[in-house]
């Protein structure tokens, strides 16, 4: 498993609180580039003023710098693409009842 995936796989450990799903599966995480010591993400939130957005970003910062050793962790929030359910992968959708 090459570094890249090893981050994906650590982002299933965040979970967006209101939904109980973590951030890989409902298809917030759009791009994760390793420069040095430096990981950059690019993600969404579910909506715009999402009230857990310190809770998501921080823990993003918190499991890249403890289990990866990070110093810098750049977490790009965007809102385009804005986020719908059908990004979600269909486990999430599974979890979430909609099918």
């Amino acid at each position: 498993m090459d570094r890249i995936e090893q981050i994906r796989e650590l982002l299933r450990e965040v979970y967006d609180p209101e939904l109980g799903v973590n951030i890989v599966d409902l298809g917030l995480v759009f791009d994760i580039r390793e420069e040095g010591d430096l990981v950059y993400i690019q993600m969404t939130l579910t909506t715009p003023g999402c009230p857990m957005h310190d809770t998501i970003v921080g823990g993003v910062e918190r499991i890249l710098q403890e289990e990866m050793g990070y110093k810098d962790v750049e977490v790009d929030l965007v809102w385009e693409p804005r986020w719908s359910p059908y990004m979600m992968s269909e486990e999430a959708k599974k979890e979430l009842g909609y099918f």
